[in-house]
C-alpha cells in the first residue's frame, strides 16, 4: 500500500495528471523525476501568458498602445529579477538570454582580455559552465574529494598559486549530477581576498534555495549570476544574465544587429548601453512574461518553504532507496549535507540506459540517464581509467558509463516515490526477466 500523502503544489503545475503508454499498451499516470533537466509550467504561468497574448506586440520604438504596454512589462521585469535575486539594479544590470549556457558564453567573450589571465572552474561543472572558457583563457580546476564534493582547500592553493592572475573563479551553486550546494558566499570571501570575481551558474540553485547576490561592498558578494527560467516552472525560452553595468558597458557585443546600436554610419558604430546592447533581435517577451510570473508565484508560496518541502521527500527518497539491494547511489550518505534534491544512482549489472527505459516503459517514471552535461565529473565519480575514455567515443550514449539521475520538484510526493521504491525493487528482483526484455 502506497502512502496517499501527496504533495499541496501538485496541481500548481501543468500535467500533473497526465497519463502515458506503457509498453503494455495500458496508460498510466506520468511521474517526473526529471525536473533537473526542466520544469512543466505553472498553471499560473501558462494562465499569465494567454492573459498577456492579446496585448502583445514588439518592444521598443513602436508607438501603438501595445507596444507601449509590452516595452514597459519587458523594462519593468529587469527589477523583478533583480529583487528576487538581490542584485543591486544601480550597479547591476539584467540581461535576458535564451539560457544559462548562452549567458555564461556571453560573459566569456565580455570578460575576455588577455591571454595570461586564468579562470578556475570546477570538476563538478555542467559543460556549459566549463566549456565557454577553453578557448579564451588558462583554465584550472578546483578538485572534488571521493564523493565528488569541492575541495576548498584546493581552490585556496590554487588562488595562492597563481597570484593576482585569476580573473574569474566560475562555480555551480548546486550540481546537476550530485545536488551537492557549494558554499557561495564562502568561496566569495575567499575569491575576493584574492582581487578576482566570481560567477554562480545558479540553474540548479535558484529554484529551490533562496539566494542573494549581496551589497557590492560585501565580501560574499556575487558577482556574476546566471540561470534558466526552464528549470523554475517557465519553459519559454528566457534566461538571465546579471552583473555589473561596467561589464559590459566596455567592448562590443558578441551578437550585433538590431537594438545594440545608438548611431550608424556606413563607417562609424556606436553601441548602445547595456541592456540593450547584449540583446540583439528582437527578445523573448513571452519569455520574460512567464518567467516573472513564475517568480512571482514561487515567491507567494515561499521558498523556505519550498526547500522544506523538497528536503523531506529527497530524504524519504535517500533513505528508503539505500535500503534496497543492487542498488548504488553516487553521493556522500550523510543525508544532511546540503544538496537540492537529486539522488544519481545504478542498479549493479544493469546499465543505465536500460534502467531508465524500463522504469519509463514499465512504470511511468520519468528519469534521466547518461553524463547530465558533465562528463568529467561523471567520469571522475565512477572512477573510469582515462586511457578508457577515448575508446566510448565512437560508441552511441546507450553503450557509454553513466549514471541515472533521479531529480525531484516541489510538486512530487510521497505517493510517487513510494511508486517508485516499489519499481526499482521489482527491477532489482527480476532483473535477468528485464534485461532479457530490453538488452
Amino acid at each position: 500500500m502506497y502512502n496517499n500523502k501527496r504533495s499541496p503544489y501538485r496541481y500548481l503545475v501543468v500535467g500533473s495528471d497526465t497519463k502515458v503508454p506503457l509498453y503494455n499498451g495500458q496508460l498510466s499516470p506520468c511521474i517526473n523525476f526529471d525536473n533537473a533537466a526542466t520544469t512543466p509550467p505553472l498553471v499560473s504561468v501558462v494562465n499569465a501568458i494567454v492573459k498577456f497574448s492579446p496585448w502583445y506586440s514588439s518592444i521598443h520604438r513602436g508607438t501603438g498602445y501595445k507596444s507601449q504596454l509590452s516595452s514597459k512589462i519587458y523594462e519593468d521585469s529587469r527589477e523583478v529579477i533583480g529583487r528576487f535575486v538581490g542584485a543591486d539594479l544601480e550597479k547591476d544590470t539584467v540581461i535576458y538570454l535564451k539560457n544559462t549556457t548562452e549567458a555564461i558564453n556571453k560573459l566569456s567573450y565580455r570578460l575576455c582580455s588577455c591571454d595570461e589571465d586564468i579562470v578556475l572552474s570546477t570538476s563538478m561543472e555542467h559543460h556549459s559552465n566549463d566549456l565557454p572558457w577553453r578557448n579564451k583563457y588558462k583554465i584550472d580546476y578546483i578538485e572534488v574529494d571521493e564523493f565528488g564534493r569541492l575541495i576548498m582547500e584546493d581552490l585556496e592553493n590554487k588562488l595562492i598559486k597563481y597570484g593576482g592572475k585569476v580573473k574569474l573563479v566560475t562555480i555551480t551553486g548546486a550540481s546537476n549530477v550530485t545536488g551537492y550546494i557549494n558554499p557561495i558566499y564562502d568561496i566569495a570571501k575567499l575569491v575576493h581576498k584574492f582581487g578576482s570575481k566570481i560567477l554562480v551558474d545558479g540553474a540548479q540553485l535558484i529554484p529551490h534555495y533562496k539566494i542573494s547576490m549581496k551589497p557590492h561592498t560585501s565580501l560574499e558578494h556575487i558577482d556574476y549570476l546566471a540561470f534558466s527560467a526552464h528549470k523554475m516552472y517557465a519553459p519559454f525560452g528566457i534566461g538571465a544574465l546579471i552583473g555589473p553595468k561596467e561589464t559590459f558597458i566596455k567592448g562590443n557585443p558578441d551578437y550585433k544587429g538590431g537594438g545594440t546600436v545608438n548611431v550608424v554610419t556606413k563607417d562609424y558604430v556606436l553601441w548602445t548601453d547595456p541592456p540593450e546592447k547584449d540583446e540583439a533581435g528582437t527578445p523573448n517577451v513571452m519569455g520574460v512574461v512567464a518567467l516573472v510570473e513564475a517568480i512571482n508565484s514561487i515567491t507567494r508560496i515561499g521558498m523556505k518553504n519550498i526547500e522544506v518541502y523538497e528536503q523531506n521527500i529527497f530524504k524519504y527518497a535517500f533513505r528508503n532507496i539505500s535500503q534496497i539491494p543492487d542498488i548504488k547511489i553516487y553521493s556522500c550518505a550523510d543525508i544532511n549535507y546540503p544538496r537540492v534534491a537529486i539522488i544519481p544512482f545504478n542498479i549493479n549489472g544493469m546499465h543505465h540506459s536500460i534502467t531508465a527505459e524500463i522504469l519509463s516503459k514499465e512504470f511511468g517514471i520519468a528519469v534521466r540517464s547518461g553524463c547530465f552535461c558533465a562528463q568529467p565529473y561523471v567520469q571522475q565519480i565512477l572512477n573510469i581509467p582515462k586511457e578508457e575514455i577515448g575508446s566510448y567515443a565512437d560508441k552511441p550514449m546507450s553503450e557509454r558509463p553513466g549514471m541515472v539521475r533521479l531529480s525531484f520538484g516541489m510538486y512530487n510526493d510521497i505517493y510517487e516515490i513510494d511508486f517508485l521504491v516499489m519499481a526499482l525493487n521489482k527491477i532489482v528482483q527480476n532483473k535477468n526477466k528485464y534485461l532479457k526484455k530490453y538488452s
